[in-house]
């Protein structure tokens, strides 16, 4: 702790730790869905996570951003323990998510459904306008600011969500399986979106992903969940190389990138 009572770590050549889960445990009656999970994100860095289907993965993002307290264990967000918080409160400390379905408001324009993140993150008067224009500029979502949500493409759909998150003033940013229904295309377009947020806003981004490939181009480190436990975790393609990763996920690695 230093002298405000705030719990800071640092990592790799003495980067601080943005984001850290501590032996964090979820059950759901008889079932254990996470396991003494250790998770360390250092500030600026994109962080991946993968494993197979009921592995755990949106289940730690339920727990980390206050959908719902772990079983055990504790989480410490920027210093701060955010264990028991709310998910309101923990989104005003810095810590956003999107969801594998995009959450938008269907009825809403582009430019109100920004708005609502905004005025959620605290923004008022002048600084509320600039803040919508500033994300709706930053993620070249201009032209549809006057379009209803339920109009958009699913493209355009999760460039609105990531501007509503960006609007909030968050410093890390969590995405559910962002990449999931999109075209090559677009995946590689989303990405570069992905690095531009985390190069140009300064923001950590903390994502899941079930396209390997994809999430291995674009994160710094890595994670495998299986049965709700970390099995490996380090540089994405040595991560892959793990026996047992290849054993868990990725049957005989054959097909590893």
């Amino acid at each position: 702790m230093d002298n405000t009572g705030e719990c800071l770590s640092y990592g790799r050549k003495g980067i601080l730790m943005i984001l850290e889960t501590k032996n964090v445990s979820k059950t759901f009656g008889s079932i254990e869905a996470l396991v003494d999970v250790d998770l360390t994100v250092e500030k600026g860095e994109i962080f991946g996570i993968a494993g197979p289907n009921g592995a755990g993965k949106s289940t730690l993002f339920n727990v980390i951003s206050g959908s719902f307290p772990p079983s055990a264990g504790r989480i410490v967000f920027d210093g701060k323990d955010i264990t028991r918080l709310n998910a309101h409160r923990i989104c005003h400390l810095g810590l956003t998510r999107t969801f594998q379905i995009p959450q938008t408001f269907a009825t809403l324009s582009v430019f109100d459904n920004v708005r609502v993140g905004a005025t959620f993150g605290g923004h008022e008067g002048r600084r509320l306008g600039k803040k919508i224009k500033d994300c709706l500029d930053f993620l070249s979502l201009t032209a549809f600011r006057d379009t209803r949500a339920s109009n958009l493409d699913l493209y355009t759909t999760k460039l609105v969500m990531l501007a509503a998150c960006l609007a909030t003033g968050c410093r890390l940013l969590m995405l559910d399986e962002p990449l999931a229904g999109l075209s090559m295309a677009e995946i590689n377009d989303f990405l570069a979106v992905v690095r531009k947020i985390n190069r140009q806003q300064d923001t950590t981004v903390l994502i899941i992903e079930h396209i390997l490939d994809s999430l291995i181009d674009v994160s710094h480190r890595m994670l495998i969940l299986h049965n709700g436990e970390v099995i490996s975790v380090g540089d994405p393609r040595e991560v892959c190389r793990n026996p047992k990763v290849v054993e868990v996920y990725l049957g005989d690695g054959e097909d590893l990138p």
